[in-house]
């Protein structure tokens, strides 16, 4: 089966540029909360009339809800869900586990998305969205050919792929640097695209840009993914002008009719539409490395005649793409009837003037077929007309055109008529209260050498532990402290009978908690037996966010790091709450070695560092065009995870002491053993910092 071609539309016009070049489904932007909001996206009138333009023309149209939201803002976006549904909208995208559930709840008949932002990258997490009500999950960027045929192999949902346009070189949902940089969260549909600017790599920033990939074309590979059952291909660019969208709609939409790869003018042409040193298609692939990167001067000449011709062809509004089929039927002494159907399932009757007896020449049917059949200037194209008409009878030109307007007018009414569905009111968040008055504290560490028996003296709650680092711990240190093992935020399918070893390993040592950051963790912990913790991976950014943690079995749940003090304080706790207060957090989770793209890793025979000799272990930062340095620490799978210049401090704050945590986490990166020690202590004893420090986005939230 043919894949759907999702396009992006920023505005109207942009919308229109997509559904006359072949698009079948567009996302968009209504309201507050979508991941785009520097798009010029629709207004409520712009809204209602997109919804009536494209389901005229057989295009459904997907709104994007796919930001984190708080929760005072969980009412507004529940309430532009419910108005989007009653209005027809087709598919609604989400990102916020609270908004997702509320949404599954009272709107129990509008489709939703999986959108790219809950980072879904395994069969075990599509499937953990799929039970719980998604129709469709649109899998991460960077998942290659055989994760995604692997997962559309074990997933019942439709799954849904990126194949152009712009990368980031974070997983989406899981980037955090503009917000920490700048107050502009990308989780939050502000991103100011820090990764686009130039950088360096264990020294002065040159004019490198070790962040800036190259943007995605995967035209050449449609045959194969539509064989392999991907259920639709994702265009992006919503900040994009319609030139742009016309001209790539319109040749991947060419491509899927024809079932080919691209021409080498094609390619031209979607390259002079929009890249960054070109393509790249590595991902996809199963590559990674330095010639994935590119960069776009700013001052890039637009193709003026490329674009002149796209603009020409969708402002014509020419394309008919509603096949209809017309039966007419004109008798003496009845009113003239034509029906009119179309291929899903719509039929509609409309009756016009009574015929005349024929003074000269009767009217012929081949004569009603051929005025029938002009419809030019609307979305229909006639594949069948059949009219059954009597002897001796007239009927002027001018009726048979008046009911020719007025039959598709009803048909195009009958196809815009949004469908019913329930809205149920919303429930009630749970009863329990797990707020604290004084949380106690964790720690996390990323090698095993930062725990020592003096950390382990000063009682900490919990220990978090990289699970392939605990495993090889032998024997645990003996503690009062809750062991909990850290799964990767980031791994693939073919590494899940590894990281099931390493949890059969630590649990005979006596670990039964799970730290999951991730949805696909929840398959692994339960097949592991083990209990779950959430990490902050999952982003919780309100309380129904918690409360759906707590139905999947999650025993306490970190909070997001984007969130203000004063919006912690007011989560309800019906899971206890975890959150970081001291630490480097996290930037960035690449799927490029950062290191090695510069400087170069030794790798053992199965392509993973080999920490005692690889340089990307740790000791190396990326540094920005004012000095500030962001530690480059390797993770599981030869990945990178970027931290932060300087570390959180709230250790002489008392806020974080008074919003209701049950715990409070200390994240030890970088530091020495003794370090880990100090801080422990600063923070037993409310002490000031010492050296540079961030209060983070505690007290300062993001846009």
């Amino acid at each position: 089966m043919r894949p759907e071609l999702l396009s992006p539309a920023g505005s109207p016009e942009a919308l229109r540029a997509a559904v006359q070049n072949g698009a079948d489904a567009v996302y968009l932007g209504w309201g507050e909360f979508n991941a785009r909001r520097s798009a010029k996206n629709f207004s409520d009138e712009e809204f209602r009339e997109a919804l009536r333009y494209c389901h005229a023309r057989g295009v459904r149209v997907f709104l994007t809800l796919n930001t984190l939201v708080t929760d005072r803002e969980l009412p507004k976006a529940a309430e532009t869900a419910a108005q989007a549904s009653e209005l027809g909208i087709d598919a609604i995208l989400v990102q916020d586990w609270g908004l997702f559930d509320l949404l599954r709840k009272t709107l129990p008949d509008l489709p939703l998305h999986a959108s790219t932002q809950m980072s879904v990258f395994t069969s075990g997490g599509a499937c953990e969205a799929a039970a719980d009500g998604c129709e469709r999950v649109v899998i991460a960027r960077e998942c290659s050919r055989e994760d995604t045929k692997t997962i559309i192999e074990n997933c019942p949902a439709e799954i849904e792929i990126f194949v152009h346009g712009a990368l980031c070189m974070c997983y989406s949902g899981q980037c955090a640097m503009s917000a920490l940089i700048g107050g502009r969260s990308g989780n939050r549909g502000r991103c100011a695209q820090p990764c686009r600017l130039p950088y360096g790599v264990d020294g002065k920033a040159g004019k490198q840009y070790p962040l800036s990939l190259k943007d995605s074309c995967l035209a050449g590979e449609l045959e194969d993914m539509s064989a392999m059952g991907v259920s639709c291909l994702k265009l992006e660019g919503r900040m994009k002008r319609p030139e742009y969208v016309a001209v790539i709609a319109r040749i991947y939409s060419t491509l899927l009719e024809e079932n080919r790869a691209p021409t080498p003018a094609e390619e031209k042409e979607l390259e002079e539409a929009f890249s960054r040193s070109g393509f790249t298609d590595w991902y996809w692939q199963g590559k990674r490395g330095a010639g994935m990167f590119g960069t776009r001067p700013e001052n890039a000449p637009e193709p003026k005649e490329l674009f002149n011709a796209a603009r020409a062809v969708y402002e014509k509004e020419s394309r008919q793409n509603v096949g209809i089929h017309m039966v007419c039927r004109i008798a003496a002494g009845q009113a003239v009837t034509l029906t009119v159907t179309d291929s899903e399932g719509h039929e509609v009757s409309v009756c016009g003037s009574i015929p005349e007896a024929a003074r000269n020449r009767s009217v012929t049917a081949e004569e009603i077929e051929s005025r029938l059949g002009k419809t030019g200037g609307t979305p229909y194209r006639c594949l069948s007309v059949k009219a059954e008409v009597e002897e001796g009878l007239s009927l002027p030109a001018s009726a048979v055109n008046a009911l020719r307007r007025e039959a598709l007018e009803t048909l195009t009414q009958a196809r815009i008529a949004p469908p019913r569905r329930r809205r149920l009111e919303a429930p009630a968040l749970p009863d329990a209260d797990w707020s604290s008055g004084t949380p106690e504290f964790t720690v996390s560490v990323m090698r095993a050498e930062q725990i020592t028996q003096e950390l382990l003296d000063l009682r900490p709650a919990r220990v978090y532990v990289p699970v392939e680092i605990l495993s090889q711990m032998d024997p645990l240190p003996e503690t009062d402290a809750q062991w909990c093992a850290v799964l990767p935020r980031v791994w693939r399918d073919r590494d899940e009978n590894e990281l099931l070893e390493h949890l059969a390993t630590v649990k005979e040592k006596g670990v039964t908690t799970v730290a999951a950051g991730n949805i696909g963790h929840f398959s692994l912990a339960r097949k592991a037996g083990m209990e779950m913790v959430g990490d902050f991976g999952l982003n919780v950014f309100n309380s129904r966010s918690l409360a759906y943690l707590g139905d999947k079995g999650l025993k306490s749940a970190c909070v997001s790091f984007e969130l203000r003090f004063a919006q912690i304080r007011d989560l309800k706790k019906v899971l206890p709450a975890e959150a970081i207060v001291y630490g480097r957090l996290p930037l960035m989770i690449t799927e490029n070695c950062l290191v090695q793209n510069d400087l170069g890793c030794k790798l053992d025979k199965t392509g993973r560092c080999v920490p005692a000799k690889a340089p990307c272990a740790q000791g190396h930062a990326l540094v920005d065009r004012t000095g500030a340095a962001f530690p480059m620490l390797g993770v599981y799978g030869h990945r990178t995870e970027l931290q932060n210049s300087r570390p959180v401090w709230l250790a002489d704050r008392p806020d974080y002491q008074r919003a209701g945590l049950a715990f409070a986490r200390l994240r030890f990166t970088t530091e020495t053993p003794q370090e880990c020690v100090e801080v422990f202590r600063a923070y037993r004893e409310n002490a000031p910092a010492k050296g540079e420090f961030t209060r983070g986005l505690y007290e300062r939230g993001v846009e």
